[in-house]
């Protein structure tokens, strides 16, 4: 049984700043929120006779963040590492600011996906991870960005349905190309399995991808928004505006890597802008090298050079390769996103924890109110971490 306690500073609720707030935690969830004068025995000047009452902070209260896109960090990725490598994965984001983490798989070959879904299903049963995102393998090769090309495959309903039996509901989320085939029938069995669509890795034009957006028939996501498809281009749109135009009138949820090499910030700006913060959705799209030096890793089965924090594919002849995951943590788009983005701490905690929150259907989680799960940061004024809290319970 956790320790009630009472955390004071500025508190960055869903629809707003409390200035001098109080986040009251007991058990493995939030019971009280809302401004120090407020609180019961916590007194107008703040001191009061509630002697749990801590002193004025200035510190910064946001919800723990959920990350709907991560392969990996601390040198283990999902992808290929062992259960306990997997673990330790999730324990690095963790303890960097995510309290709900989706684990991402790669293209594969059908025995690859299934091998790996039954070692990561146990880390879903135990709470370690909220569940499986499968990052293809049903893709655009032409489109691949970092996915093996051998292992893209067209639409296949008969595998797909081998992969949702092998998770047992454990599989959340799937990207796949709008223009593979079967795609219809794709995005309903996922549907009806709780999964969401999330559409990318795609070579569609505008009206291929908007078609398949509308007729997902539940939750959509876009897997990276402007990463994984082609630029847009003002006679040329394609899934960028499709995609982008979607999301600004709710039909789906874009997501962002906005950690600098895979978005600028005025594109974090001008999605923000365009969609809002409740249809936008930061991913760290981390690989295994999230949090390591410089170096050489994997990601999946292709091999992967760091330099200077940017994960790219290694090439035969040293030149720089295609983007490979990021290195960040969703917190740290968060950041970013404050900093550079001229995003509201109210607006980039929507993006970095509600709205990813609510795509999964997550409803316990993913802000600071009372009655959901006390997954709690405290941050600097300038936005360091301070203190991780998952259910109630602070995280070394």
């Amino acid at each position: 049984m956790t320790e009630p306690m009472i955390l004071r500073g500025t508190v960055v609720t869903r629809d707003g700043l409390i200035a001098d707030g109080v986040v009251s935690v007991s058990g493995e969830f939030i019971d009280w929120v809302g401004p120090t004068a407020a609180f019961p025995g916590g007194g107008a000047d703040g001191a009061g006779a509630n002697p749990a009452v801590p002193p004025p902070s200035d510190s910064v209260l946001v919800p723990g963040m959920v990350d709907v896109h991560c392969h990996g960090g601390g040198g283990y990725g999902f992808p290929d590492s062992p259960a306990d490598g997997a673990r330790y994965a999730a324990r690095h984001h963790l303890r960097r600011g995510t309290t709900t983490l989706l684990a991402s798989l790669v293209s594969a070959s059908p025995e690859r996906l299934l091998e790996r879904i039954a070692m990561l299903s146990p880390l879903v049963d135990d709470g370690t991870v909220a569940g499986l995102h499968l990052e293809g393998p049903f893709l655009a090769t032409e489109c691949c960005g970092a996915q093996d090309p051998r292992f893209i495959i067209d639409g296949d309903p008969e595998l797909l349905a081998r992969l949702l039996a092998a998770g047992g509901g454990r599989i959340r989320s799937m990207t796949v190309a709008p223009e593979t085939p079967h795609f219809a029938e794709l995005a309903m069995a996922l549907t009806a399995a709780g999964a969401v669509v999330s559409v990318g890795h795609t070579a569609g034009d505008f009206d291929t991808v908007t078609a398949g957006i509308a007729g997902a028939g539940g939750p959509v996501s876009i897997t990276h928004l402007f990463n994984g498809m082609k630029p847009m281009h003002h006679r040329d749109p394609g899934a960028v505006a499709a995609s982008l135009a979607a999301a600004s009138r709710g039909a789906a949820v874009a997501e962002l890597i906005g950690d600098g090499v895979h978005l600028a910030a005025g594109t974090v700006a001008l999605v923000l802008a365009a969609a809002g913060a409740d249809h936008t959705a930061f991913v760290s799209d981390a690989m295994q090298a999230a949090g390591m030096p410089d170096g050489q890793y994997r990601l999946g089965p292709l091999d992967v050079t760091v330099g200077g924090g940017v994960a790219r594919l290694t090439t035969e002849d040293g030149s720089p390769g295609a983007i490979a995951g990021g290195t960040s943590s969703v917190l740290d788009v968060f950041a970013r996103a404050v900093r550079l983005s001229g995003a509201s701490l109210v607006e980039a905690a929507r993006a970095g924890a509600t709205t990813p929150a609510r795509l999964l259907g997550l409803t316990d989680r993913g802000a600071l109110a009372a009655g959901l799960r006390a997954d709690v940061l405290e941050l600097d004024p300038d936005l360091t971490l301070r203190q991780v809290i998952r259910g109630g319970t602070p995280v070394e």
